[in-house]
């Protein structure tokens, strides 16, 4: 499972890594440093200590699971509308409502099911389809769907409640658990298992032909692609995709109008710099420290270079490099909360998720989905170690062609997101070449308010937008849930922009 890479071979760069970068260095590695180090062992613990923060304890790493009603010789999507007992006032009448879950079998696979949710809009069902990808990489979109835009919320009793500012008030949106592995989407091929962004974009594309055969009267609807944290990979490769197929026309046309990343990952080579800058801008470090851990900054952006050229083992090595400029801000930085640096995490937690888990579990909830005996895995520590590969890759560089054509882009991030922090979003974004480069640059800023009150700081030229959010963290929708749909709305209409001028957002 995971990677089948010489154990020399990925010890070695490990090793270049730290006598560079002035990782912890010891005169007689022990045999748990030298397990840390081991491909197959060190980004599993990665992610099994952001697992833990969040609350969460699925019972495997991955999802291995077995037939869950797609057979391999009936239709390759079957899906089926479900009810829940859901408390308050949805805004409209639940009957008129379409709730759905479903199966794809991929076409590009051994065994592979990716799952999927779709909400049909509360308001109408001419509103845009909207599709939302959780990062990780390889947690569910669940997370997602109840604790940040979904229709509805968890109680603490593990009931649902309706969520005033659900997404589907806008839109008729789908979730997927992507990659295969994740959430319920699963798989019993080793071969399955994706490792960079051509695997995950052909799926998602192969999933989407075939919902819109499934429901031809959304297929002329406007189509969007959003989501957050490592998403910032995922969206714009899927972007492309879409775009590439239609424009040679593989399949049906699909009606691609624009996509959003929240708190993204999409240039790793310029966001990891930033890390110093915002957390000394934050107070987090103090100016001796954020000298310091600048030193390791021209190491970074050395080893992402060879990861763009040579790729394989420079890569990995990439990761540890620059991961490590992330984990010296963390060591100062002590019990604070990297997604929102107003607060702290207490030893291990930073958020409670568990519910999700309580209430996906629950025998009269999968059978409602109809996942039937499956498992659901809220977050695979084996897809985030299989995408390795995969995290220091540059995503930008397919962006201009879609912004070129007209494809229409939102870069939103939270202001105390450190993680994916919004200085580092500012700075790629306005780095792009693109036509409309030097008009985006001297674009003035300008407010972007909700209910009289400035909400976020906005900048658009053309077919690009960056908005800072105010008062949010790495979740905008969780944290800020009114301004998020208003977002969306005001983004999908065309009006988003404001002539309430402030002062510029900072780029340096």
């Amino acid at each position: 499972m995971g990677f089948k890479i010489p154990y020399f071979n990925i010890l070695l760069p490990i090793l270049i890594a730290i006598l560079c970068c002035n990782i912890l260095v010891i005169a007689r590695p022990s045999n748990a440093y030298f397990k840390l180090a081991s491909n197959t062992l060190f980004p599993k613990l990665q992610a099994e200590r952001f697992i833990k923060q969040l609350n969460l304890s699925p019972k495997y790493s991955f999802n291995h699971g077995h037939e869950a009603g797609v057979p391999v010789d009936g239709p390759r999507l079957v899906e089926k509308r479900f009810e829940m007992s859901e408390l308050g006032d949805p805004g409209t009448s639940v009957e008129n409502l379409g709730h759905h879950a479903g199966y794809f079998r991929l076409p590009h696979s051994v065994d592979a099911r990716m799952f999927y949710f779709f909400f049909e809009s509360r308001n109408s069902k001419d509103d845009p389809v909207v599709i939302w990808l959780t990062g990780g990489p390889g947690c569910s979109s669940e997370l997602a769907l109840f604790y940040e835009n979904g229709p509805f919320q968890i109680a603490s009793n593990l009931s649902l409640v309706w969520n005033d500012f659900g997404w589907d008030k806008a839109s008729n949106l789908i979730y997927v658990d992507q990659p295969v592995g994740t959430g319920f989407s699963y798989t019993s091929a080793d071969d399955d298992i994706r490792h960079d962004e051509n695997g995950v974009s052909n799926d998602l594309y192969d999933f989407l032909q075939e919902f819109f055969k499934a429901h031809p009267e959304y297929a002329k609807n406007d189509f969007y692609i959003t989501g957050e944290s490592y998403a910032g990979h995922y969206i714009p490769a899927f972007a492309s995709r879409v775009h590439q197929g239609n424009k040679a026309k593989e399949g049906a046309p699909i009606n691609l109008k624009g996509f959003a990343i929240g708190n993204g990952l999409t240039d790793p080579e310029i966001q990891y710099q930033a890390y110093p800058d915002f957390a000394l801008d934050n107070k987090v470090i103090t100016q001796s420290e954020h000298d310091s851990i600048s030193k390791l900054i021209p190491n970074c952006v050395q080893a992402i270079k060879q990861c763009g050229t040579a790729g394989k083992d420079s890569c990995m090595t990439a990761y540890f490099t620059c991961t490590n400029i992330f984990n010296k801000i963390m060591e100062y930085a002590g019990d604070k909360n990297y997604y929102d640096i107003r607060k702290k995490c207490e030893g291990d937690l930073c958020y409670d998720f568990s519910n999700m888990e309580k209430f996906l579990n629950q025998n009269t909830v999968r059978q409602a989905l109809g996942v039937g005996d499956i498992d659901f895995v809220s977050c695979s520590s084996e897809v985030y170690q299989a995408m390795q590969m995969d995290w220091m890759r540059n995503l930008e560089v397919g962006i201009p062609a879609l912004l070129e054509d007209g494809i229409n882009m939102l870069v939103y991030a939270g202001e105390y997101d450190l993680i994916c922090n919004w200085l580092g979003n500012s700075r790629w974004v306005n780095a792009m070449e693109w036509s409309g480069q030097k008009e985006f640059t001297a674009a003035p800023t300008t407010s972007f308010s909700v209910d009289g009150k400035e909400a976020g700081q906005l900048k658009t030229h053309g077919s690009l937008a960056f908005l800072k959010v105010h008062d949010a963290g790495h979740m905008v929708p969780m944290d800020q849930p009114k301004a998020a749909l208003e977002m969306l709305k005001r983004w999908t209409k065309g009006t988003l922009a404001s002539k309430e001028k402030t002062d510029d957002i900072s780029t340096v």
